[in-house]
């Protein structure tokens, strides 16, 4: 939630809330927009980051946080119980070893992380195109999954479900009407709630995905456009 995108951030608490996490809070980076987004989403609990409860938390970061969530990575990725991370906070560490080193070294603490990419953001993980990891899906998500010892959720159409110890499944919800800003966001929150709810952590991420497409699919054709605000509202 850095200025101009806190949007995204509130869709992925919004996602997580009505995937039925029970309690929700939410550290935006542009500390201007909080007094107006915490009126508007009264169910949320708007904080300060630095008294977020880290360490016994599911923690969902880097939707919309822009380049100024690079600062907050090291913390995050050192102190979370157990990580979504989405959006700029893979493009943050995909530019940078030491947040790379740290990432693999969750996984050595036994603390899980679920990497949630698009096609783009996994070719700057794993140093190539978007054509490449659009060529042979499979290999892209468990080449990430095993270079950092984390579940690993590769999106587009049939998303991909890897992780270094299960083979990959491919989810067969979902449609074209996912194909709209912010979907995504509500995704990794919805993971984050599937994260909190269950112990087995594999099979949470591959529920919420499959929901998150659920949706989609069984939208009245009669009804509005599947925004990523109605997306969130109607998730569980």
């Amino acid at each position: 939630g850095a200025q101009g995108m806190t949007g995204a951030a509130v869709l992925s608490a919004l996602g997580a809330l009505h995937g039925h996490a029970g309690r929700v809070f939410v550290g935006l980076l542009d500390q201007v927009a909080q007094q107006a987004a915490a009126a508007a989403n009264p169910s949320l609990m708007f904080r300060a980051l630095q008294s977020l409860p880290w360490e016994t938390s599911v923690v969902v970061c880097g939707c919309g946080g822009g380049e100024l969530i690079q600062n907050h990575l090291p913390k995050v990725l050192s102190s979370a119980a157990k990580l979504v991370l989405d959006a700029d906070a893979l493009n943050a560490i995909a530019c940078d070893t030491s947040l790379q080193t740290l990432l693999k070294k969750r996984a050595h603490r036994q603390r899980i992380t679920v990497l949630t990419p698009h096609p783009l953001e996994a070719a700057r993980l794993l140093s190539t195109t978007s054509h490449h990891i659009q060529a042979d899906r499979l290999r892209a998500a468990q080449q990430l999954a095993d270079m950092f010892q984390a579940i690993v959720v590769l999106k587009g159409a049939g998303s991909v479900v890897t992780s270094p110890t299960h083979r990959p499944v491919i989810n067969g919800s979902g449609n074209a009407r996912l194909a709209t800003a912010g979907t995504g966001d509500v995704l990794s929150g919805l993971i984050g709630a599937y994260l909190a709810r269950s112990a087995i952590a594999f099979d949470a991420t591959c529920h919420a995905v499959f929901m998150h497409g659920h949706v989609a699919d069984t939208w009245p054709p009669a009804g509005p456009a599947l925004d990523a605000a109605l997306l969130a509202a109607y998730v569980q």
